[in-house]
């Protein structure tokens, strides 16, 4: 197997044809992985269709925090809850090149980018705004979380808010090396300062020198159990596609899926739609 470059848009996209994630795998090549899964990234955190960058949910009180992480076999690097920055996945990649930590997190991460030049710059669509609107109005005379969450779940499922699609991200191998990039915008409803499975290693992203992992779905379960490590650790076990399809499996009726590269084989698996594109070269 020769260089190759896997994205996924998110899982449970519903409607989103394959097609509409524009080849981001193929304009996104370059001869380093770790750079290759960085601007597919990005590509995906510039489109306003996906929950990542420009396209972000904003939570229950108004912000929007963004969580991104990037692996190499070795290194890792993140950043959590950051706001007001077009590309958090550039910012988690200087985390990791850049400083003798793991992750930044909140107004320290914010202060990190904006030192290295990184601008202020505001994520809000219209689509966003419209979509939180509607949210406070469904859950202004909830009395718990769960009244709220079962509101706003009614609200996606009648067709009135379209369902946030909770990471995009990219695993590439290239010149016998790994690399792999996520980014999200979170999920709603979801109260400030909540943290996924994104930027924890193990759970929504893990690369090591047999390969690369990243997963997609409902973050808390993943982190739980560190659905991306197990998952690595099995490479070269079996049939990758069988890993991935029983590790899938064992997520039960939780929304999850995930995007896998070894030496020798690449797949993907998820137990709801995922956009999801790949490039060999």
């Amino acid at each position: 197997m020769g260089g190759i470059i896997i994205c996924h848009g998110g899982v449970g996209a519903k409607g989103r044809a394959l097609d509409d994630m524009n080849s981001v795998a193929s304009l996104s090549r370059d001869d380093d992985p770790l750079k290759t899964a960085v601007n597919a990234v990005v590509n995906m955190e510039n489109d306003p269709r996906y929950n990542a960058g420009t396209g972000s949910v904003i939570r229950i009180d108004g912000s929007i925090q963004m969580d991104a992480a990037v692996a190499v076999p070795g290194e890792f690097g993140a950043v959590i809850s950051i706001e007001r920055v077009k590309n958090p996945v550039l910012v988690a990649q200087d985390v990791m090149q850049k400083t003798p930590h793991i992750a930044l997190s909140g107004p320290g991460a914010v202060e990190f980018a904006r030192r290295l030049g990184y601008g202020e710059y505001d994520p809000v669509t219209e689509k966003a705004r419209v979509a939180y609107r509607k949210m406070i109005e469904a859950i202004k005379d909830s009395t718990n979380m769960d009244e709220r969450y079962q509101a706003i779940k009614k609200l996606i499922s009648d067709g009135i808010v379209e369902e946030p699609h909770d990471t995009v991200g990219a695993v590439a191998y290239i010149n016998g090396k790994f690399a792999a990039a996520v980014s999200t915008g979170g999920a709603s409803p979801m109260m400030p300062g909540r943290v996924g499975d994104v930027p924890l290693i193990g759970a929504g992203i893990y690369c090591g020198l047999k390969g690369a992992v990243v997963a997609t779905g409902h973050g808390e379960e993943i982190a739980k159990k560190l659905l991306c490590y197990r998952i690595y650790e099995r490479i070269t076990e079996e049939p990758l596609n069988r890993i991935l399809m029983e590790e899938i499996e064992n997520m039960g009726e939780k929304l999850a899926g995930v995007i896998a590269i070894s030496r020798k084989e690449y797949g993907f698996f998820s137990n709801g739609s995922m956009a999801v594109d790949t490039h060999e070269f």
